[in-house]
């Protein structure tokens, strides 16, 4: 397990390149997603998006989620695209998630990280990166994390996803335009391990009922972002 502040990272997520990415997973090519970017482009040229929408955006638990009937009062746009990393959703940030000017964002990312071999701290100043790129062109924007998820498939991961949690936890303590959202407690039954009725069969991604779960968690949280906006 990766243990580290959270202050000395931020601080490490600014230093050069160079000196990082000796220790570093490379980042996989986010032109594999193409086609899929490139229908959400096709479909926004064709529909209107709502004023100061709720951007949902990551990989495959917000592609899945059925957010517009999850949250039918807001005016939700969903962008998630199975399979991405963070550095994903920063590559295509500028087609998939500053075109909305969003008012707030949810992010559901790192999963996908940690399984590709990422560190905990790696994730982290790849959200860092997500977070910098939003606020530059959207300073007033609320963004919310969903803590990657504890589940049956990816059990061995857990404590480097933990770390990841813990450390974007405290480094989003530090802003009031940042929110964190421990949706990852809820999947956990008796012994403290995944529910696996929440979950499909492959015992990575969420059923109805553990949609539903996120949803009733999610909800305080968006309402407390959403107000904190005003």
């Amino acid at each position: 397990m990766t243990r580290v502040t959270v202050t000395g990272w931020v601080v490490l997520c600014t230093v050069t390149v160079s000196w990082v990415g000796a220790a570093d997973v490379a980042d996989p090519d986010p032109n594999r997603f193409e086609k899929e970017i490139a229908s959400f482009v096709a479909w926004d040229s064709k529909n209107a998006i709502p004023a100061d929408p709720i951007l949902f955006v990551g990989s495959s638990s917000i592609r899945m989620w059925k957010t517009r009937e999850s949250f039918p009062q807001l005016p939700v746009v969903n962008r998630g695209f199975g399979g991405s990393h963070i550095s994903d959703v920063v590559h295509f940030s500028d087609r998939i998630v500053l075109p909305y000017a969003p008012k707030l964002i949810v992010f559901y990312a790192g999963d996908n990280d940690v399984a590709g071999g990422k560190s905990a701290s790696q994730v982290l100043c790849d959200y860092r990166r997500f977070v910098e790129l939003v606020h530059a062109t959207l300073p007033d924007t609320r963004i919310i994390f969903i803590t990657i998820k504890p589940s049956g498939s990816r059990w061995s991961l857990w404590p480097e996803m933990h770390t990841a949690n813990n450390l974007i936890k405290a480094f989003s303590e530090k802003s009031g335009r940042l929110f964190f959202a421990d949706l990852g407690t809820p999947l956990l039954g008796a012994g403290g391990k995944p529910d696996d009725n929440l979950f499909l069969k492959d015992r990575l991604h969420l059923n109805a009922k553990g949609y539903r779960v996120w949803t009733k968690a999610l909800e305080p949280i968006i309402e407390k972002a959403l107000k904190s906006g005003r």
